[in-house]
């Protein structure tokens, strides 16, 4: 099976979400609660695109009632485990859905968090070992891919369903030889037999096609500003700073302002004066898809892509944080899913709802077998860039780039923090409740933002 890297660009987003009614959120810190929270999914859940939902019937076998109820869920899901997160600390060892998509499941190393857990309608599962130690071990494989590819072992990342790092590879040597040289203790691995040999792919609304320097094709991620300058994410490795791009008409459009690859495999291209950006994903014939923020979805939500090759096609999130070995070096912090992809998809739109979740990297099969796709997660890339996601209800005139917060405005309010929609915060003294899921970011404060949080 061969894993390959995705190329497009698009100007528009969409996807789906579940609902959840048995997770309260009360009671923890930065997250609404369950009937704050309740207010705002169910509206955001009934406004999926009829191109989404199609996707999600023919790939999830979901009818129209069942894809709008597990956005919903997805998205409560999210809401209560980010919260959870932040409460457990070190004792954290993630979250997940699985079937289900109203039962969420996280895990934990201290059995006295487990009233906790129950309390914000969760399922507690008490495991051996820590996320934070977990990634540790994977930080250690990732450093050693960095310096020389491993040969043999196409992929690693961690699994949270079973708590362990798992080592993908074709021959158990090979294996071995990378767990040693990184010092990695056996009892925190499973290794498991794998065929997979990924490659990038390469061939702008969310999906829409663009070819860079008039010959190769990639697909838009997300439309973004840097202050008063408009682009968009894609790939890193669709193309290098200074490369030019024209878009699916063939006009000139724009060039690579950023671009890491391998390493990571995101990039952002500023585009001229006649391109407008707009908080959509293109649905191909079946309505576009809007998006309201960029929330993380919790592993086995729905998720769905829009590419310029395949159109859309969805799948659940396997893992986060997995790292991935192309031809041209390994890439670390993608999340592995169950969508397709075909070469020309890469860079296209990975959402979940209408949470923005990534752009297509790379992967393995086709969308006539099936097959697994990584995605490039989008909010590094803004921040790596320090760029702005352009949602719905983004003003026409945004702030420029991030300035430096005012001296200790006070409030509970923090750069770093995953917020819902309805969560309630406070920051100089002055209360703001917020409108769109997000992570926030430095630069982001409830008075500078009025897209994202309306003072109450």
């Amino acid at each position: 099976m061969e894993t390959t890297v995705f190329r497009r660009r698009v100007f528009a987003s969409g996807a789906a979400a579940v609902a959840v009614g048995a997770l309260a959120l009360a009671g923890l810190t930065g997250v609404a609660s369950a009937d704050q929270a309740g207010s705002a999914v169910p509206a955001a859940a009934d406004r999926l695109s009829p191109g989404l939902i199609k996707a999600m019937s023919r790939d999830l076998g979901l009818d129209a009632d069942e894809a709008r109820a597990r956005i919903a869920d997805e998205y409560r899901a999210a809401a209560v485990a980010a919260a959870l997160e932040k409460s457990l600390g070190a004792d954290f060892a993630g979250a997940r859905i699985g079937d289900d998509p109203a039962v969420l499941t996280v895990a934990t190393t201290d059995r006295a968090d487990v009233g906790r857990i129950r309390a914000a309608g969760a399922r507690a599962e008490v495991v051996g070992h820590s996320l934070d130690r977990l990634e540790a071990a994977k930080a250690a494989l990732d450093a050693v891919a960095l310096k020389n590819a491993p040969e043999g072992v196409p992929s690693w990342y961690v699994d949270i369903r079973t708590n362990r790092l798992v080592v993908n590879t074709a021959r158990t040597a090979a294996a071995d030889g990378f767990l040693a040289e990184a010092g990695v203790p056996r009892d925190l691995v499973r290794v498991d037999r794998s065929a997979e040999q990924p490659r990038a792919y390469a061939d702008l609304r969310g999906g829409d096609a663009y070819y860079m320097n008039g010959t190769g094709r990639c697909s838009i991620g997300f439309p973004v500003r840097r202050g008063t300058q408009n682009g968009f994410v894609t790939a890193g490795h669709c193309g290098t700073p200074g490369v030019t791009t024209t878009g699916a008409d063939q006009q000139a459009q724009g060039s690579f302002q950023g671009s890491t690859f391998p390493g990571r495999d995101y990039a952002w291209v500023a585009t001229n004066a006649n391109w407008t950006p707009r908080a959509l994903v293109n649905g191909y014939g079946n309505g576009d898809v809007t998006v309201t923020g960029s929330t993380q979805a919790v592993v086995g939500s729905s998720v769905c892509r829009s590419g310029s090759t395949t159109g859309w096609h969805c799948g659940t999130i396997q893992q986060h944080g997995s790292s991935v070995t192309y031809p041209e070096g390994t890439i670390s912090g993608v999340t592995r899913t169950s969508v397709c992809a075909e070469p020309g998809d890469s860079g296209g739109s990975f959402i979940s709802g209408s949470q923005a979740q990534g752009v297509t990297s790379g992967g393995s099969g086709n969308c006539s077998q099936g097959g697994t796709t990584y995605y490039q997660p989008v909010n590094p890339a803004l921040a790596a860039y320090g760029l702005t996601l352009v949602t719905s209800g983004t003003p026409t005139d945004p702030p420029t780039d991030p300035t430096d917060p005012p001296t200790d405005p006070g409030g509970t309010w923090a750069a770093g923090s995953t917020y819902a929609a309805g969560a309630v915060v406070t920051y100089g003294g002055t209360s703001y409740r917020c409108l769109q899921g997000h992570r926030a970011q430095a630069g982001w404060q409830p008075p500078n933002v009025p897209a994202l949080w309306q003072r109450i």
